[in-house]
């Protein structure tokens, strides 16, 4: 099974400022061919940890919008990312479109990447959403309390661990002021807060996503937040969900019941606090085991998935992963699957 190209060609001297600059976040010229069409574009790498790694990942630019091209390296199956952002939209929250695509930089052929669509204005405009403004998530920070997690000293700002993407200058102090509120008002006065600034049946799935697919870095970073131009109410999605179903961000195997029921940050922890809130949680979840979050359901997705990419990677040699690893990681994901499960319908209980 063929997979798309995406061809990339950059001169020397940008590629060797690539290499020069690995750790910031500096763009340079190159061009890119997608399907016969040549298109002027800017490249960077991409990532954290993973910068280090012989197989680096990209972010592209080209006609103002972003496409992430992931490595997945510390991912033997390829494709956990790709399954947990075609996982919430089951469940009914937004996320990035994905696919896998064999990358080709001055000719070179680096394999199979997975392509991610960037979270910007094109995403909302794609997806016919209003979006007043956008923020990510990019450190542990973005937990939404009111102190440092090292230190527990008083953060010097509420914005500390968001990337400001667009909107009014207005909406920092926006989601500074929700942020605040979240953290300062209780009883019913606190309650109405919550269900006045957010989203919370949008806020709830979205937690239902990062607590089946088991991504213990997705609750206090990596994830995007915008606020509602129809409902003037923010709302989550998801972001880097590499370490998921069964594995970290590092690709080591963990327990399935690594993960929570209620997640690790401060907003979570208030929302339920609230009954209404918590029954309507027990309900997310529990649709989610009665439809989406089964083997029968999710795991033809991922034999197809595996099915696309197993001759690349066979064939690729600069994987960290051998092609023997790829070959057991439908099992991995099964048993997680299975696992998750039943460790879910026990916590709902004790909700």
């Amino acid at each position: 099974m063929l997979l798309p190209i995406r061809r990339i060609s950059v001169d020397e001297t940008n590629y060797e400022a690539l290499e020069k600059n690995l750790w910031n976040d500096k763009y340079v010229s190159a061009k890119m061919t997608t399907n016969g069409k040549q298109v002027k574009v800017s490249l960077r790498y991409r990532g954290g940890h993973n910068r280090g790694y012989p197989k680096r990942s990209y972010e592209v630019v080209r006609k103002n919008q972003a496409f992430h091209y992931n490595a997945e390296f510390d991912d033997p199956s390829i494709v956990r990312n790709a399954l947990s952002f075609a996982f919430f939209p089951m469940i009914g929250v937004a996320a990035p479109r994905t696919k896998h695509v064999q990358l080709m930089i001055n000719g070179e052929s680096l394999g199979v990447y997975h392509e991610i669509e960037g979270v910007e204005k094109l995403f909302f405009r794609r997806r016919s959403i209003g979006a007043s403004s956008l923020f990510y998530a990019v450190n542990n920070q973005a937990d939404f309390g009111l102190y440092a997690p090292e230190t527990s000293q008083l953060k010097s700002s509420l914005l500390k661990g968001y990337e400001y993407r667009f909107g009014n200058l207005s909406e920092k102090t926006k989601l500074k002021a929700f942020i605040k509120g979240l953290n300062t008002y209780n009883g019913k006065r606190g309650e109405a807060f919550l269900s006045s600034s957010l989203d919370v049946d949008n806020y709830l799935r979205w937690l239902a996503g990062a607590v089946l697919t088991g991504n213990y870095d997705g609750f206090e970073q990596n994830y995007a937040i915008y606020r509602s131009s129809k409902t003037r109410r923010f709302r989550m999605i998801p972001w880097d969900y590499e370490g998921t179903w069964g594995r970290n961000c590092y690709g080591k195997l963990v327990d399935s019941d690594l993960v929570k029921v209620t997640g690790y940050n401060y907003l979570t922890s208030k929302l339920l606090e609230y009954p209404s809130f918590t029954r309507r949680y027990k309900t997310i979840l529990q649709s989610a085991l009665n439809g989406p979050f089964t083997e029968k359901k999710l795991m033809p997705i991922v034999e197809g998935m595996l099915k696309k990419v197993s001759s690349y990677v066979r064939e690729d040699s600069t994987r960290r992963w051998s092609y023997g690893d790829f070959l057991g990681e439908s099992s991995v994901i099964r048993q997680y699957i299975k696992e998750r499960r039943a460790i879910i319908k026990a916590e709902i209980l004790r909700l």
